[in-house]
């Protein structure tokens, strides 16, 4: 399998705050692959309790409506 790139980049460093959530067996396994490919192709060990939160950041940053209504809820509209 060659890879060059993955949609989440290499990790920022950020200051955490704990959240507990529940997810299915299968999306858990699917967060286990994708960190250890995460891991292989930047050469940096990372698991999947570290990638969640940069995996949310990415797509609620990338929903047009969410960005949308929070610019508004700013402006106040």
């Amino acid at each position: 399998m060659s890879m060059t790139k993955l949609r989440l980049g290499p990790l920022p460093r950020t200051e955490n705050l704990k959240l507990t959530f529940t997810c299915p067996v299968s999306l858990k396994a699917d967060l286990e692959r994708y960190a250890a490919v995460h891991s292989r192709i930047y050469g940096e060990e990372v698991d999947a309790l570290t990638l969640i939160p940069h995996m949310l950041e990415a797509f609620m940053a990338r929903d047009r409506v969410f960005r949308r209504t929070n610019t508004q809820s700013c402006t106040g509209n």
